[in-house]
């Protein structure tokens, strides 16, 4: 049994160190400290330290003993992790998932960790170790800081394995049989899920019936509509419209550098209340919990392959007693009310895919103590993206936006909320298209922006994020005068090497109902950080570091570049 410690995840520190670089390239994601507390008693550990290479099945499984220093299991303040990868040579991104006791916690692009995505090294092509280490932090609770808030469980929706990762492939769809205590009274379910290999770029993927308009092998089928199910008995609890991450790899390698987008080394997870259903579980019996991704197609089928996984986190009642009562309204169609259509000519095809969805179902829950608790869960989601096919296909761009509003009430009180919305913007056009070069042109404009309440007994925050990549940067101010604007997101394929340009501008705001505060102001070209301005109560208390006006190169030598259909752009035989 798993208690549900506050668990924060310092993840952001990847060191890239290319042998043609002198000094190690940290990259990160911008995102907030973790909100601990800066006073308490605080013991640290290493979970473990391992080098992965030619890791492919074969994870890193530690067993490991908390502290007491700081506390018994289960009454720390917080708990967080702090991960640190380094590598040597050429690597691409590799997906990497931690687990505790069969249960995920948090995901990101690398190779590691306790039970894990693997990594491979075919000989002369990528030569990059990933040396990591993994140190976890406790912090002691006391009156002023107490014991974070947790549910009585926390069940796995995984495979369970105890030698190799959690995550399911799908598809098929992932079931799991669950049984949970017959005095349960709450549950929160929280999801995690990602595209990968016809599937990572699922946002680009053409819808079936315009596939054949389009040059062969310029994308994947099975449109762009991606929203992820969690079933119970075979009846869908509730969905979740997944946020498009865009890995170092993807695209343009060369705006990622020394910024990652958004997502992209710690990959957002996505909640729901599962409380109406618990007369159901209470009847001590197993139930079918189903995690699929479904697509708007006819037959709802997508590419190979997404991994998902999921939690339960469970509240039972003190009295032991079992728990009663029914669903009284259940408003959830099996897939979304979707719509394809385009317009083309000779040299252009826009291709629109919409989708909305709306749930609502409520419950009576009652107690073994006899108190009634009456559940409203609803979700009204709506997802538009178009596909632009210019000039012969010359230039591709994608314009897609999903945002949603989910909200459960208990007793007309919310204990879940999500109010999200996610922007997403990317255009890339060939410039030149020779027998011996390639030459793009890309920009991104990418934005976060959510108002999330995963469960009653942790905090709400809102996350407001966008990031425009690829852009000319030019940055003024008092202390900083950029001698050289860095050049427009480009990317150049040739026999005597890839070439790459590019900036990153991030604008990134945290608030939480904690009262805890982060906002950061930073922007990157050509690996050279241009601007970092930071300020709020999560803040170093240092000040906020300023890069220092400098030269900055037309371009850099970048590897291999990923893209939609399957194509690898960089590769030269």
């Amino acid at each position: 049994m798993l208690s549900g410690w506050k668990l924060a995840a310092s993840l952001a520190s990847f060191v890239l160190s290319p042998l043609s670089i002198a000094q190690a390239l940290v990259n990160f994601q911008v995102t907030q400290p973790p909100p601990v507390p800066s006073d308490a008693k605080t013991c640290t550990i290493k979970i473990l330290e391992r080098t992965f290479g030619n890791s492919y099945y074969n994870p890193e499984i530690v067993q490991y003993t908390p502290p007491t220093e700081c506390g018994q299991a289960g009454s720390w303040a917080a708990v967080t992790l702090n991960f640190t990868a380094t590598s040597n040579g050429t690597q691409y991104d590799r997906l990497g998932v931690f687990t505790f006791q069969n249960t995920e916690r948090t995901r990101f692009p690398s190779c590691l960790l306790l039970f894990f995505a693997e990594l491979t090294l075919p000989e002369h092509t990528y030569t990059g170790e990933y040396a990591t280490t993994l140190y976890a932090t406790f912090y002691s609770s006391s009156e002023e800081h107490p014991t974070a808030g947790q549910s009585n469980l926390i069940v796995p929706i995984s495979t369970m394995s105890d030698t190799l990762a959690n995550d399911a492939s799908v598809p098929p769809a992932f079931s799991l049989n669950v049984t949970l205590p017959q005095n349960t009274v709450e549950i929160y379910a929280e999801l995690y899920a990602s595209g990968n290999g016809e599937e990572e770029f699922w946002y680009s993927n053409a819808a079936d019936e315009y596939i054949n308009d389009l040059p062969a092998g310029l994308t994947y089928p099975r449109g762009p509509f991606r929203e992820v199910r969690l079933l119970v008995d075979g009846r869908v609890a509730g969905i979740a419209l997944p946020y498009a991450v865009i890995f170092t790899g993807g695209i343009n390698p060369a705006v990622w550098r020394p910024i990652a987008a958004y997502g992209a080394i710690d990959l957002p997870t996505y909640f729901l209340d599962l409380t109406p259903f618990a007369p159901i579980f209470a009847d001590g019996l197993p139930h079918n919990v189903s995690i699929d991704v479904v697509s708007a197609e006819a037959n709802h089928t997508i590419n190979n392959n997404w991994y998902v996984s999921g939690l339960l986190q469970v509240v039972t009642d003190p009295s032991g007693k079992p728990t009663t009562g029914r669903i009284t309204t259940y408003d959830a169609q099996p897939y979304a009310v979707t719509q394809t259509s385009a317009s083309m000519s000779a040299a252009d095809l826009n291709i629109t895919v919409k989708a909305q969805r709306y749930i609502h179902i409520e419950s009576v829950v009652v107690s073994g103590s006899g108190n009634e608790n009456k559940v409203v869960f609803y979700q009204n989601l709506n997802f538009t993206n178009t596909q632009y096919y210019i000039n012969y296909t010359n230039t591709q761009n994608v314009a897609q936006i999903s945002s949603g509003s989910v909200q459960s009430t208990h007793n007309g009180v919310p204990v879940v909320v999500d109010n999200f919305e996610y922007p997403l913007y990317i255009n890339v056009t060939y410039l030149d298209v020779t027998r011996t070069l390639i030459s793009f042109f890309t920009s991104f404009d990418h934005s976060y922006n959510r108002q999330l309440l995963p469960a009653p007994f942790l905090p709400c925050s809102t996350i407001t994020e966008r990031q425009l990549a690829g852009k000319s940067l030019r940055h003024l101010s008092a202390s900083l005068v950029l001698i050289h604007a860095a050049p427009a997101g480009t990317f150049t394929v040739s026999s005597a090497g890839n070439k790459g340009s590019g900036s990153n501008n991030n604008s990134f705001s945290y608030i939480d109902s904690e009262d805890n505060t982060y906002y950061r102001d930073v922007g990157a070209a050509l690996n050279v950080i241009i601007y970092d301005q930071q300020s709020g109560s999560l803040a170093s208390s240092s000040p906020s570091s300023q890069a220092q006006a400098q030269a900055i190169p037309d371009s850099f030598s970048v590897p291999a570049g990923r893209m939609p259909g399957g194509k690898q752009l960089g590769s030269w035989t």
